[in-house]
């Protein structure tokens, strides 16, 4: 791996009280989002390995982000700011999503370190050496079972994270993300997503407006520790035109989704209704029936912690005339 430049310090720290992992961790945010860089990315996700090449774009508080895969299915994925556009070359689609909720998609962390004090212990770890390049280690480590632990690797030199695992209550890893090459440069161009071609133009668009969780036609009687309500919309999804309710929560570092859909007979005839809890990788579901709506909860958190969410859930009382 070859990297260059150094990160410029952040222009305000946190207290003269922070720890030093803190510290590392806010410098690196620091230079996440101010330093124009690419590089090869490897991402370990539900047990398959795909790289990608990876940029970074920034100017007069502009961010850019770009991945652009090496294997099939083809396709380029763009970030600028809350919306994320993505094409497939294959079949020239171009998918435009709005998440307003993610910052990046190498490692999401809060503006203020300090407020994952109550559900995280931060630790600096003994240096090692990733490609051969002299990193930091933090470990992010949880105070109860209903989140997993994370560890980044940051570079030394422009200390940008050249490595973020995700493990579960065994310490197995669950998701990863490790830079090959890095490069650091002065500028990087901002780029257009790709359009589809004219003649066989299809295109989806899938705008998010935030919306008061009020609205929805659930809430929670319970909801775990740190976690907060941050979104909340109503939209057509899975190519169908029947709305379904979204609420997302996070507790700064860890995030849970919770839909809730019309039930469709022809789908859910044959429906095995046994509640349980399904995984992909570090992604676990939990599904169950009220009445005539479906609920499913999911998120990079363990079991115990769908399941408490979707035990929670109860229907809300239709609005009367």
């Amino acid at each position: 791996m070859t990297v260059s430049a150094t990160a410029t310090e952040p222009a305000h720290l946190e207290t003269e009280t922070t720890s030093p992992a803190k510290a590392l961790l806010s410098k690196m945010l620091h230079a996440m989002a101010t330093l124009n860089y690419q590089g090869t990315v490897a991402f370990l996700k539900n047990g398959k390995l795909e790289p990608m090449k990876y940029f970074h774009a920034a100017k007069k508080g502009a961010e850019q982000e770009r991945l652009l895969s090496l294997n099939s299915p083809m396709r380029e994925i763009i970030r600028d700011a809350g919306k994320v556009s993505c094409f497939y070359k294959t079949t020239e689609q171009l998918v435009v999503d709005y998440r307003p909720f993610e910052r990046s998609f190498l490692l999401d962390l809060p503006d203020n370190l300090n407020d994952l004090d109550a559900l995280y212990q931060i630790e600096l770890l003994p240096d090692e050496d990733v490609a051969m390049l002299p990193v930091h280690v933090i470990l992010i480590k949880p105070k109860d079972t209903l989140r997993y632990s994370h560890k980044i690797w940051l570079s030394k030199q422009q200390l940008l994270p050249l490595k973020v695992s995700v493990y579960d209550e065994q310490g197995e890893v669950l998701e990863q993300m490790v830079f090959t090459e890095l490069h650091v440069f002065p500028d990087l161009p901002f780029v257009s997503a790709n359009k589809p071609d004219p003649n066989n133009p299809v295109q989806q668009t899938y705008a998010l407006q935030a919306q008061s969780s009020e609205q929805a036609g659930f809430y929670l009687k319970q909801i775990p520790k740190g976690f907060k309500e941050v979104f909340f919309t109503r939209r057509p999804m899975h190519n169908s035109e029947q709305p379904v309710d979204h609420l997302l929560l996070s507790d700064g570092l860890a995030s849970v989704s919770v839909y809730m859909e019309p039930i469709n007979p022809q789908i859910n005839n044959a429906r095995n209704d046994e509640e349980h809890v399904d995984s992909v990788g570090a992604i676990h579901f939990y599904s169950r029936h009220i009445n005539d709506y479906e609920l499913t909860v999911m998120g990079e958190v363990p079991p115990a912690t769908v399941k408490l969410i979707a035990e929670g859930i109860a229907l809300r009382a239709p609005n009367k005339p």
